[in-house]
C-alpha cells in the first residue's frame, strides 16, 4: 500500500514565552541590520505586550511580531520572518492575527513605523490596507552614526476594514 503524501501542515502561532528569546534573536539578528536587543524583547514580554511567536509545523521558528497594547490603539513594535522563510505569506499570517487579537480588545487603530528605504515592507503594509499618515525623522539609526527617517503607518479596524484581501506575500 502506497501513502499519499501530506499536505504540509500550516504554520502556528502562539504567545511569546520568556524561554524563547534566544530563538527570537537569532531571526532579529539574522533579519534586520539595526536588530532590537536582547533586553528589548525580555522588557516587551516582562511589560505585558502582545507577543507572538510563529513556528513551522516541525517547530521551527518563522517569525514573530510584538505589539503594544494602548486604550482603544495597538502599536506594532516590531515583526520579522526568517529570511529563508520570507514571500511566503507569513508576515501577512501574522498580521492578520494581530488585527484579530486587536479587535477582540476592541481596538479602533493599528499604528506602525517603518524604515522610510524599507520599501518592501512599506509595501505590503499598504496592500495589507495602512496608510502612511506621516514622518518619524531620525526614528532610526543608520550607517556611520547617521540616522534614517521612519514613515508613521496606520490601519483602521473599523468594522468595514475587516474584510481584507489578498495580497502579495513577505
Amino acid at each position: 500500500m502506497n501513502a499519499l503524501p501530506q499536505p504540509d501542515a500550516a504554520p502556528t502561532l502562539a504567545p511569546m514565552r520568556l524561554d524563547e528569546v534566544d530563538e527570537v534573536m537569532s531571526v532579529e539578528l539574522s533579519a534586520y541590520s539595526y536588530p532590537w536587543t536582547r533586553g528589548n524583547v525580555v522588557d516587551s514580554l516582562v511589560a505585558g505586550h502582545l507577543a507572538e511567536v510563529l513556528r513551522s509545523a516541525e517547530g521551527e521558528l518563522i517569525g514573530y511580531f510584538i505589539a503594544m497594547p494602548g486604550v482603544d490603539e495597538m502599536h506594532l513594535l516590531n515583526i520579522a520572518v526568517a529570511p529563508a522563510h520570507r514571500r511566503l505569506g507569513h508576515a501577512r499570517h501574522m498580521l492578520d492575527a494581530l488585527a484579530r487579537r486587536a479587535r477582540e480588545r476592541g481596538v479602533r487603530t493599528l499604528w506602525l513605523e517603518v524604515r522610510d528605504s524599507n520599501v518592501r515592507a512599506q509595501s505590503l503594509y499598504r496592500r495589507y490596507g495602512f496608510v502612511a499618515v506621516g514622518r518619524r525623522r531620525g526614528y532610526y539609526p543608520a550607517a556611520a552614526g547617521r540616522r534614517e527617517d521612519a514613515v508613521l503607518m496606520s490601519l483602521s479596524l473599523d468594522a468595514s476594514s475587516a474584510a481584507l484581501g489578498p495580497g502579495d506575500a513577505d
